[in-house]
């Protein structure tokens, strides 16, 4: 592939992977957000009110994952990519221009629709349109920008904040009226740009394949690798003899299809049930439980969320020399040997600077593998003809699993402590990686024609 192909390829999968930022920003703005429009909404007093301002963009993902799924299968990638830059371009304006909060709950589940999409079209757009010799750091991509878009909503939030708090800790009325406006504003900038681009990008070529569109196929596969690349990708996807099923769910109840979307459900349900996004959603209570101060825990964030972004780039540079199932080894043993000594350590009352370090190790951990890695294996194992489906019904258990995750470690903190909920994580992980060694098979170097035979039989 030479140069000019390269960049060809770095720019329509940058474009799919803005889904992944915005996927990210929308997610966590929201945090930032909440001690300026609670008062401006006057709901700091209901603990349900603000319970529901937080979590009420996951039933949008939910319910987006699903749907995104068999839409794309049906009507292409593009079109759902198209579609989800539009509900966050719409949910960014509406969130921050609304004086209603019934309509400012509606607007963010309209961008829980949009990640719910972009969760799920992203990673597998960028698997169907990347060569297999590269596919695993191309679809590692979008991992990248959602950890991207997570800085970039912390950064928004503190300038935004400081410019209108001054003095530290003390609301304005000017602050409560206008701050988490600006901090949703400040997505229409990336959201308007993935609206315009993802108009620019072509269909996947193995869409357009599977849907008698050959010669559309054709032509961006030539522009991806060539000539000869492009014949050899056609042939080997017409080895397949694609039959559309006329109900992409009933498909999914195919035997030899059930099988892998057992895989594909357990991956995206450990991703999440591993423990680690309670380091980034509960790192106030985690902190404190170590000694850290309240302007500690702050800095803390900070090197967590650099930490995160340092060591996505480990897996885009060694997912595809190094293999998924290697990754995801290093990454289930990993933690659980972590865990074992994070739990240990709260046990024994060990506060300061180790305790740092071993969440620093955790995430570092996680970032290298189980993130990017988990994407990266759902987009490619399913079925071309039902990938989308498949992949829905894996990102709805995922988000599924984070909510059971978010909402159980309080309460298993409160009844096991930390050491207790830490050394649960840890047999967690233990799980996983007897899971992934007996189940998961390794997809480095293979076109996806070549997995779908291998695991399709």
């Amino acid at each position: 592939m030479n140069t000019r192909k390269k960049t060809y390829l770095f720019l329509i999968t940058f474009v799919s992977a803005m889904g992944g930022l915005l996927f990210g920003y929308d997610w966590v703005v929201i945090g930032g957000a909440k001690i300026f429009y609670e008062p401006f909404f006057g709901i700091e007093g209901s603990a349900g009110l603000r319970g529901w301002a937080m979590s009420s963009a996951l039933v949008g993902c939910l319910a987006g994952a699903l749907m995104a799924g068999a839409w794309s299968d049906r009507y292409g990638r593009k079109k759902m990519l198209i579609i989800a830059s539009a509900l966050f371009t719409v949910s960014a304006f509406g969130t921050g221009i609304t004086d209603d909060f019934t309509w400012f709950v509606i607007y963010r589940i309209i961008g829980g629709f949009g990640i719910g999409f972009a969760s799920n079209i992203s990673p597998i757009y960028i698997a169907e349109v990347s060569p297999a010799s590269v596919r695993g750091r191309f679809v590692s991509l979008n991992q990248l920008t959602i950890v991207l878009g997570i800085l970039a909503a912390q950064l928004a939030n503190r300038l935004i904040g400081d410019y209108f708090m001054p003095e530290a800790n003390v609301l304005s009325a000017e602050g409560v009226e206008w701050a988490w406006r600006w901090m949703f504003w400040a997505e229409l900038v990336p959201a308007g740009l993935f609206f315009i681009l993802s108009f620019i990008i072509p269909e996947s070529p193995r869409w357009l394949a599977i849907n008698k569109k050959e010669e559309l196929a054709r032509r961006t596969f030539a522009r991806i690798g060539g000539d000869e690349y492009a014949a050899s990708e056609l042939a080997e996807i017409g080895k397949l003899h694609i039959v559309r099923e006329k109900n992409d769910w009933k498909a999914l109840l195919n035997p030899n299809v059930r099988r892998v979307l057992t895989i594909g459900i357990v991956l995206a349900v450990f991703q999440q049930w591993c423990g680690i996004n309670v380091i980034f959603n509960y790192a106030h209570e985690i902190f404190s439980a170590a000694g850290y101060t309240v302007s500690d825990v702050l800095m803390n964030i900070v090197v967590t969320g650099i930490t995160n972004v340092i060591f996505t780039f480990v897996a885009i540079f060694t997912v595809d020399r190094w293999g998924r199932k290697a990754l995801m080894y290093a990454g289930s043993a990993g933690l659980a040997v972590i865990y074992v000594i994070m739990g240990t350590g709260y046990y024994l009352h060990v506060s300061g600077w180790p305790m740092l370090l071993l969440v620093v190790l955790a995430i570092a951990c996680y970032a290298m593998s189980l993130a990017p890695v988990v994407w990266v294996v759902l987009a490619e194992i399913f079925p071309v003809r039902i990938r989308g489906a498949a992949m829905a019904v894996s990102t709805f258990f995922l988000w599924t699993a984070c909510f059971i995750l978010t909402y159980t470690f309080p309460v298993l903190n409160e009844y096991l402590e930390a050491s207790g909920t830490f050394w649960v994580y840890g047999g967690i992980c233990i799980a996983g990686f007897l899971f992934i060694r007996s189940r998961l098979p390794e997809t480095k170097q293979k076109s996806l024609e070549e997995i779908e035979k291998e695991l399709i039989k």
